[in-house]
């Protein structure tokens, strides 16, 4: 079976999260080069990234993901409005050092296509499957408007990555994160926190994400998501994304260092 990958750069991988509109310029060229050298082995891809600073910072202060306020209506309409554009700039920005490598690439932006928050929002997905010689499709977590009095809401680039992997006959769904080797026992700061080489629906994870930041469920809605996309799809991981020639390496072996979530 060749090759399918859906990918996901995590918020906190290509920006740093506390700095408004921080884009991680190297950190982006690195995971590049290694989407290239899976390009050359002639997989296809999917792409989706993160928020980070682009979209959280903003998101938490006008309580976007709790949808329409009336008390504060009018800030939150153009707070959707700031929030997309600066999302499709930073989705313009990867775009654009993908093309610098050579590889073709055509965006998606969540509020053009998709209606609707968590794993059951509506939108075509056939726009995503592959067609031979097609640019990589690429989207993102967005404000999205929604069917109901919210209005609008956070769709979550996990609960994209759900869809993808599960609707498009992908072999590998990678999630890359920019602050541990995978998941750990405990929060990435605490000294006795240890990588979870195999993971399950049992395993016991002390998950945190910053609530100062996170709009959209941190490390807890990666692995509850992994895990649903684990009962379609085999190869399933939360790879450290500043490592990205890990991809590589289970591409090529079957194995890195990471956490492979198991169906069961």
């Amino acid at each position: 079976m060749a090759l399918r990958v859906a990918i996901k750069l995590g918020g906190g991988l290509i920006t740093d999260k506390g700095s408004m509109k921080k884009f991680d310029q190297k950190a982006v060229e690195k995971v590049v080069e290694t989407l290239f050298s899976v390009y050359e082995l002639g997989a296809s891809l999917v792409l989706v990234h993160g928020a980070g600073s682009f979209g959280h910072l903003l998101a938490k202060k006008w309580g976007i993901a709790n949808g329409l306020d009336i008390q504060k209506e009018r800030e939150q309409w153009e707070a959707v409005r700031v929030i997309r554009s600066d999302m499709r700039e930073l989705n313009n920005l990867i775009i654009g050092k993908m093309e610098e490598r050579g590889l073709e690439c055509i965006g998606y932006p969540p509020s053009d296509w998709a209606k609707g928050t968590g794993a059951r929002f509506t939108g075509d997905i056939s726009i995503f499957e592959e067609k031979h010689g097609r640019p990589i499709p690429v989207t993102f977590g967005d404000v999205v408007d929604t069917n109901d009095e919210s209005k609008f809401g956070i769709l979550s680039g996990d609960d994209l990555m759900l869809r993808l992997s599960t609707e498009l006959q992908v072999t590998h769904s990678i999630f890359l994160i920019g602050d541990s080797e995978g998941v750990l026992t405990g929060p990435p700061d605490e000294s006795d926190s240890e990588l979870i080489t195999q993971l399950g629906p049992d395993t016991k994870v002390k998950g945190e994400h910053d609530v100062e930041i996170d709009v959209t469920g941190g490390i807890g809605l990666k692995i509850e998501r992994s895990l649903e996309i684990a009962k379609v799809v085999e190869e399933v991981w939360i790879i450290d994304g500043r490592e990205p020639g890990r991809v590589l390496e289970l591409l090529a072996s079957g194995e890195t260092t990471g956490t492979k979530i198991l169906n069961g």
